[in-house]
């Protein structure tokens, strides 16, 4: 390797590395946070190092307190539902509009492509109105098709690319020793498109686990509340405990942290998939 591409090779690392530092610089300092006692939370300069570090707010929400549980709880199943919801809706639908021949097929990739332009406040207030009628406020499966509406659009429009990259020799091929379109789209096609399941999966759960805006209006029950709208419980009139507020959001950022390393080969080969096999 020349010198001139050393030197390009350590100025790209550490440009990496600084801008790793800052996405995880908000991660540090809600940890640091959590773990400092009031006086030091107020301090001026803040102290990027506690000098009296306690896990006081750890062992008050999560050895005393148990109302946190519920709360992490709450945001696993609609996490984990809307997923469920949203691929088993959009694994179909994205195959069809890439493979069959539908009448409006663009008018119907137009509307997918405004309709998740929409911000999430624009739906509130009908869900609100929708789902209090026919008793799906302070529900489960409420919370999930609320959360389900807004990924719905992108998932179908992510998936679409990896079917329509793959040959239709595959189809052919499974036409002939018999298979249906169910058969060919479940047991030869999904298969094939793995890493685009992952990548729109994990998008999916991020956006659910990460929703406040429904959990917030959709809900009235603390017992009901994921933890987005749970940490709420610690902002009060005249004092907020930061803390504790950033002890729970400091743990409720490690499942996406969890997910997204876990997964982050899968994630990365998806997206690279998905932008060329058009």
């Amino acid at each position: 390797m020349s010198t001139r591409s050393k030197r390009r090779t350590m100025a790209l690392f550490i440009v990496g590395l600084l801008a790793t530092l800052i996405m995880f610089f908000p991660v540090y300092w809600m940890f640091i946070t959590s773990i400092k006692p009031m006086n030091e939370i107020y301090h001026n300069p803040p102290l990027l190092i506690p000098k009296n570090p306690t896990l006081k707010a750890y062992v008050d929400h999560f050895v005393k307190d148990r109302a946190v549980y519920t709360y992490f709880k709450n945001s696993c199943i609609i996490a984990l539902g809307s997923l469920a919801f949203v691929l088993f809706l959009a694994a179909p639908a994205s195959y069809a509009l890439s493979r069959m021949r539908i009448r409006g097929k663009t008018f119907v990739m137009l509307t997918l492509l405004v309709v998740q332009m929409f911000p999430s406040i624009v739906l509130v207030t009908p869900l609100y109105i929708i789902f209090g009628r026919i008793g799906l406020n302070n529900n489960y499966l409420g919370l999930v098709l609320a959360n389900a509406t807004i990924s719905l659009p992108f998932v179908i429009l992510v998936l679409r690319p990896y079917f329509l990259g793959l040959p239709r020799g595959l189809e052919d091929a499974a036409s002939i020793d018999g298979c249906s379109k169910w058969g060919t789209f479940w047991r030869v096609m999904l298969p094939l498109t793995k890493p685009g399941l992952i990548t729109v999966g994990a998008f999916s759960f991020l956006f659910a686990w990460g929703e406040l805006l429904f959990a917030m209006t959709l809900t009235s029950k603390e017992s009901m509340r994921p933890i987005t709208a749970g940490i709420y419980r610690f902002i009060g009139q005249f004092q907020v405990e930061w803390n504790s507020l950033m002890a729970v959001a400091f743990l409720a950022s490690l499942p996406i942290i969890v997910v997204f390393i876990a997964l982050q080969k899968h994630i990365v080969s998806g997206i690279t998939a998905g932008a060329v096999k058009q």
